[in-house]
């Protein structure tokens, strides 16, 4: 497969070389290049063989650069092909439970191996073909991250509604095999794969420790866009807490074994149980803080560090933080504590019901612009303090389309936005405004 260039960056190495803008990538060092893995596993040599082709004709590109150094090359696409998607009909898909009328690009189910490894994104392995299995085993690419939910192939096969997808657990040990570190998820579906199920997977992730590095057990989010689905119920906070036995207990054998917990349940796990949240120490290097896990333990810690260090004056702005109604009661706890030592601090926290996707969605991630607007326009306040996962990647609107510009027009206040994990930067953005004010503000 050859990939066109659309553009060559002035002064590059491959400027240099007189490759130019419409050119066919073929080959770097006598290897062709597909995509983004391809070229990025070849090019950081000093020395590079490009084959080009140009109006039909094949010629030989040499360059020369530092090593690391980028070619200089770009392309229509970041992975230089098209993105791929899921091959899947999970049960407790959360595309499936989105209303209709949001930007289309919130439709599209990825399940594309090279994004796993480019940006963290999570495969169920039933997408690979035996070359881009080779291919990874081959450039060593870790780590690898994989959706399991649940290592009994009958009931993969069931709930991801593909049947080859209890057979795709084989790539998994292959992976292993050759040494690749790997991350796994578990979404867990009550009367699915929790219980003895869980169990299961528990016991046979541990014998792949320590390739597999971390296993993260989340729950299966559900919205109010359930019409025509499986019924799917939410977890009770019995079966909460026999999530959070299984996998502490698995996490302790793993600690003793290879000196790693290794199994992690997410937060929510804690708040369904009404348990309280391990301290930092229980999350080691937080190997999953994109699956929320440990994210309140890593705000508490940064938060606490910095009101102990900390002995100028507050702002007295009246500020707000807007919060998802899991974690609200936690960050009230520190916003308290702050209080105690700092009397004029003025900072409130409140909990966004999720009138958008439903009662059920508790997370800040899913929090909407329009609940926003609705739920604080009443709420006197100088000061809106959002978390970024709030917005989508480029920072700059929520799920529902509303802009932030829009939130801080409706309401009438500056909005900054912090980092969720970040308790050192919340703690600035409460007591002194101008310390984070600047491109993430709006007002």
């Amino acid at each position: 497969m050859a990939v066109k260039i659309a553009s060559v960056e002035k002064g590059s190495p491959a400027a240099k070389a007189r490759i130019k803008a419409g050119d066919t990538l073929l080959s770097i060092n006598g290897r062709d290049i597909e995509d983004v893995l391809d070229y990025r596993f070849y090019m950081p040599d000093t020395k590079l063989k490009l084959m080009i082709e140009r109006d039909g004709k094949r010629k030989t590109a040499r360059v020369r650069k530092a090593e690391f150094e980028e070619i200089g090359l770009e392309f229509d696409t970041y992975l230089m092909d098209k993105q791929r998607s899921c091959r899947n009909n999970c049960i407790f898909c959360f595309i499936d439970q989105l209303p209709q009328g949001m930007r289309e690009s919130l439709y599209f189910k990825d399940d594309d191996s090279r994004l796993s490894f480019l940006f963290g994104n999570y495969i169920t392995l039933t997408n690979l073909t035996e070359h881009e299995i080779s291919r990874i085993i081959e450039m060593h690419i870790s780590p690898i991250n994989i959706s399991v939910h649940t290592t009994n192939p009958e009931l993969r096969c069931k709930m991801m509604n593909n049947r080859f997808a209890g057979d795709c657990l084989n790539i998994l040990r292959r992976f292993v095999e050759a040494g690749l570190t790997i991350q796994c998820q578990l979404v867990l579906v009550p009367g699915y794969n929790d219980g003895e199920e869980l169990q299961r997977s528990l016991d046979d992730l541990a014998a792949y420790a320590p390739q597999v590095r971390s296993v993260a057990a989340v729950p299966v989010g559900l919205t109010k866009y359930r019409d025509g689905l499986i019924p799917i119920r939410p977890f009770t906070k019995e079966e909460a807490r026999d999530v959070i036995r299984r996998m502490i207990e698995a996490g302790d054998k793993m600690l003793a074994q290879v000196g790693s917990r290794v199994f992690y349940p997410s937060d929510e796990w804690f708040i369904r149980a009404e348990m309280p949240i391990p301290d930092s120490e229980f999350y080691e290097e937080y190997p999953q803080l994109e699956n929320g896990v440990g994210m309140i333990a890593l705000l508490r810690e940064g938060f606490r560090e910095e009101l102990a260090a900390w002995e100028g004056t507050p702002d007295t702005a009246r500020t707000v933080l807007a919060s998802g109604t899991a974690a609200a009661p936690f960050i009230r706890e520190l916003i308290a504590e702050a209080a105690a030592k700092l009397p004029t601090l003025s900072a409130e926290v409140v909990a966004i019901e999720n009138d958008f996707f439903g009662e059920n969605i508790t997370v800040s991630g899913l929090v909407t612009g329009g609940d926003l607007i609705r739920q604080l326009k009443s709420v006197p306040m100088d000061r809106l303090l959002i978390p970024a996962n709030m917005l989508r990647q480029e920072g700059d609107c929520f799920l529902d389309d509303v802009t932030v510009a829009e939130v801080a027009r409706e309401l009438g206040v500056v909005v900054e936005i912090i980092p969720e994990t970040d308790g050192a930067t919340l703690f600035a953005a409460l007591v002194n405004a101008d310390e984070t004010k600047g491109e993430d503000s709006h007002g």
